[in-house]
Parts: structure tokens; sequence; C-alpha cells
């Protein structure tokens, strides 16, 4: 039974067959055309890379051999990412406080019923601590010192507070202000606290990196901003905005955003080590900082650490730093070193009575040239070469007076401390 019925089914596959065979032919035929259609178009997608043609052949083996794709921040972005981390506690806000007036409404009903007069309805009958302002600073050593500008803490009759990081508040005191450079020096109580160290401002290139930090706006604490150096040697005069100006010679321009409430904080290099300070922006335009370079701060923090006080030398002059613009406009000879000039506020003159410039006779509308051989210019500041020198030394100025060069000795004296 069982054989007869596999012989049964035999015949009948092979009916089956005969009676389909055009049918299967075209059924194998169509997938064989299929399979060489699809063998063709991936083969001219693999040619025109737009499916890779490895991977239609191994995809088990780059699976097995896929080398993990990093993610996250970049080289260069971790770098900053770690400078910020280790500089930011050392960076300080400072707060301007200082008692101001209070205004009493007497507004009671006998004054409404039998006084017309709306102006004796108030009375100043006392004063209230308020904040004024803010700015920024930075330690430069473990046991408080810390470094900002003159003009955040200009006003004798008010208060500073520094706030740090961590928000703890301490008491300031002022221990020295350099006017002439906008540099001052404080000091808090305590120790171990994290500070900044200088870098060689005169190694500075145009293009590398630039971290500014501070007080914005005296409201954002700590902010961080990021750019480049743009410009070195800058001559600039800052305002107040109150009617006060300073000439700044010698400036560190950066794009690096600075605000008010930025004057006296660190402007960084990549390692976290102070370039500069923070001390004005351009109204005017957008991203155009400046910052005093680190070596001209540095030699006031070492003056003040080694003797308590800021003792620089001293000329006595004010001057205007001589650029194409400045010979040009007033018709000079010459496109370098300095015009011997007076300030923008009254009273401030072009040569201060008494002074080592005043006994050597210079006089105002000169212009000194060169010190000791060295020429007045954009890089070579009359400030920084001043700093080089000592108190009591002599130095030979070249100096032009009404066109005519001449060479004078002078003895350079220990600056005031209000200068």
């Amino acid at each position: 039974m069982i054989f007869s019925k596999i012989i049964i089914m035999h015949k009948n596959f092979k009916t089956t067959i005969k009676q389909n065979k055009s049918t299967i032919i075209i059924s194998i035929v169509s997938s064989f055309l299929t399979v060489l259609i699809l063998v063709a178009l991936f083969y001219i997608l693999a040619l025109c890379n737009v499916v890779p043609f490895n991977s239609l052949f191994s995809n088990n083996l780059a699976i097995q051999n896929r080398v993990p794709v990093k993610t996250g921040t970049s080289v260069e972005e971790s770098q900053v990412i770690n400078t910020v981390e280790k500089t930011n506690p050392a960076v300080v806000s400072i707060i301007i406080s200082k008692d101001v007036p209070t205004v009493e409404n007497n507004n009671n009903l006998y004054s409404y019923l039998f006084n017309n007069n709306s102006d004796s309805n108030t009375q100043q009958n006392s004063t209230e601590k308020q904040q004024i302002g803010g700015g920024s600073g930075f330690f430069v050593s473990s046991d408080g010192y810390i470094v900002t500008n003159c003009h955040v803490v200009e006003d004798s009759t008010a208060e500073y507070t520094v706030l740090t990081k961590d928000n703890k508040k301490y008491t300031a005191k002022i221990v020295a202000k350099d006017k002439t450079l906008d540099v001052a020096v404080l000091k808090i109580d305590g120790k171990n606290f994290s500070y900044l160290t200088f870098a060689d401002s005169d190694t500075l290139k145009l293009g590398q990196t630039a971290i500014a930090i501070g007080n914005a706006l005296a409201e954002f604490q700590n902010s961080i901003s990021m750019g480049i150096v743009s410009g070195l040697s800058r001559s600039i005069t800052a305002s107040d905005g109150n009617g006060s100006a300073e000439q700044l010679n010698g400036v560190i321009q950066t794009d690096a955003a600075i605000n008010p409430g930025n004057s006296g904080g660190p402007l960084l290099d990549i390692k976290g080590n102070v370039i500069g300070v923070n001390v004005a922006i351009e109204n005017s335009a957008n991203s155009i900082g400046f910052a005093l370079p680190s070596n001209v701060v540095k030699s006031v923090v070492d003056s003040v650490m080694k003797n308590g006080e800021i003792v620089k030398p001293y000329l006595g002059v004010r001057y205007t730093q001589i650029t194409s613009d400045v010979k040009e406009k007033n018709n000079l000879s010459v496109d370098y070193g300095v015009l011997v000039s007076r300030g923008s506020a009254n009273g401030e003159l072009a040569v201060i009575p008494g002074s080592p410039a005043d006994k050597a006779g210079i006089v105002e509308n000169d212009i000194i040239l060169e010190i000791d051989g060295a020429k007045l210019e954009n890089d070579k500041s009359l400030v920084s070469i001043l700093r080089q020198k000592k108190v009591d030394q002599t130095v030979t100025l070249k100096v032009m007076h009404d066109g005519a060069t001449k060479e004078v000795k002078v003895k350079l004296e220990k600056a005031p401390n209000n200068l």
C-alpha cells in the first residue's frame, strides 16, 4: 500500500510539471533576472560611493572591528574648561557700598490738610548703606592680596567688600593705588586662598587665546568670556562717563567680551596665567576691549609685597603717545615719542611743578623721543621703560624743543603716593 501510494504521487508530480511547464520556466527566468538587476544596481551604487562596497560584504567584520567614536568636547574646549575650573576660584567680585540719604514721607492727615507745600512733606532724616557699584579682582597671593583697577576703588568715602566665588564676604582694605597705571592692590584677612600667577606679557602673540573672567555688569559673578589677543601696545583715552578720563598706553586689545563690572578682572592665556588686567571697552564698537599688560601690573604687586607701598621712579609729565594719526592731526615732524601735554581735566598741568622733569627744564609741547637710547614707540612706552629704572637713577632724555633736538639729564625720584 505504501509503495503504490508513492507511485501514484510520483505520477501526479510529473503530470503537474507537464501541465505547468511554461509557468515554471517563466518564474525561474524572472527570479534570475531580478537577482541580476539587483546585483547590477548595487554595483552601480558602489561605484558612485552611495553605498560603500565593503559594507555590502563585510558587515560582520565591520561590527567586530568597529572603533568607538569619541563624543563630547574637543581638545581645545577641554583645555579651556580645565583652565576655567582651575582659575575661577581666584577671581573675586568687589562690591562698592556707601551711605546714601534716605527720604521719609510725612504724609499724615495734618500735613495733608494744612500744608500745601509738597516739598515739605518729605524730609531727609537719615542715611542708609547701599550698594552703588561693583567691579572685579583676583588674588595674587594665598594670604589675601588682591589686584584690581584703581578706578574701581577710587571713592575714598565708600566701603569695599570682596565676594569670593563660594559667596563668602570679606571687608577689603586698600593697600596701594597707582592712578597713572590704573592699578590698585587690596588686602583681606584670611589664608589659603587660590591665587593666580603672571605670564610675561612681552611674549604675547596676536591671535593667541584670551579668557576674561569677572563680575559682568556688577551683577553676574564670575562670568566667563573667550576670544583672542586682537592688538598689542594700544594707546587709548579711557573715560568713566562722568567727565573723568585717563590716558593708557601699551595696553592689550582683545575681542573677549568685557562689560562694565569686569574692570579689574584677569585676562588669561590658555594655561590660566594672567596676561592682563581688564580695564576698558570701546563703547562705539562691538568686541573691542582693553587690558593692562601683566608685566606692568606685576611690577606694582612686587613693589607692594616688598615695600608695603608702590615704589616707582617718577618723571612728572603728562603726555600723549605720538602715532601717525597724531602726527598728521598736529602737523608734527616725527611719528614716535610722547608729546608733553595737559590732561583732560582742569588743573592737570603738562609738567608737574617741582617734579624731576620740571627741574630738568622740560616744558609743555616738548617731545620726548628717547630714554637712554630707547625710542618711545608703540611697543616701548614711556611707562614701561621708566618701570625698568630705579629711584635716584639719572637717565638721558632725547628731547625735541621748538624743532631742535637736545639731550637732557634727569634724576628720577620716588613718585608721590597720590600718583
